[in-house]
């Protein structure tokens, strides 16, 4: 019998404002799970931008402290210029040096997943010009866990979708407003699961 979900890990890069902002709008105020985002964006970017997504979520929205536990039914974003990884059920900030030239790294935080949650993780890479997540994906993946792609032909930016799809063998590779949905029934957990990782997704990938 599968594990029931326990969290979900997004990672999304260029085009991904808009592409978090259709994600979390298309989620319910009762969604259980909690979900920690990267977002790649400089050190001297502006702040504001958790603030900025809860405009469009259900959902709480914050960035986390260090040490701060994970509560289910929360947006967790992580900070600027913070690696975001998590242990021991909770939330751990590093500066140590940047993960292909990003820092908060989307890598670093689906390998902390995968290790803590294994099987109870769900992985979502959004549009992005880098090839940041691939190789934290293909862990999730490789732990049990449940992987979803947005479909490189409606991302802003395919090159990250893509890296992720030639690296692991993808449980879903879905358009943006499907993703969504998709979380929406993952999170219950049953018999779809086993169910989903039966089937090849490649006829979902249209370029």
């Amino acid at each position: 019998m599968e594990a029931d979900s326990k969290i979900v890990v997004v990672g999304a890069s260029t085009g991904g404002l808009k592409a978090l902002q259709m994600l979390l709008a298309s989620l319910p105020a009762e969604f259980p799970l909690p979900i920690a985002i990267v977002q790649h964006r400089g050190a001297d970017s502006e702040s504001g931008l958790s603030e900025f997504l809860s405009q469009a979520s259900k959902l709480r929205v914050k960035e986390p402290e260090d040490k701060e536990p994970i509560e289910p039914g929360n947006v967790y974003l992580a900070a600027r210029d913070y690696h975001l990884l998590i242990e021991n059920g909770s939330f751990a900030l590093s500066t140590e040096f940047p993960v292909a030239y990003a820092r908060p790294s989307i890598d670093v935080l689906f390998e902390s997943a995968a290790d803590e949650y294994e099987d109870g993780a769900i992985g979502v890479i959004l549009t992005g010009a880098n090839r940041d997540g691939a190789r934290g994906l293909h862990q999730i993946k490789a732990r049990g866990g449940l992987t979803i792609v947005e479909n490189p032909a409606s991302a802003t930016c395919r090159e990250m979708p893509e890296a992720a799809i030639a690296m692991t063998s993808v449980d879903w590779i879905l358009p943006l407003p499907e993703i969504g949905p998709q979380l929406e029934r993952l999170s219950s957990g049953g018999p779809h699961r086993e169910v989903s990782k039966s089937r090849s997704l490649t006829a979902h990938y249209e370029i």
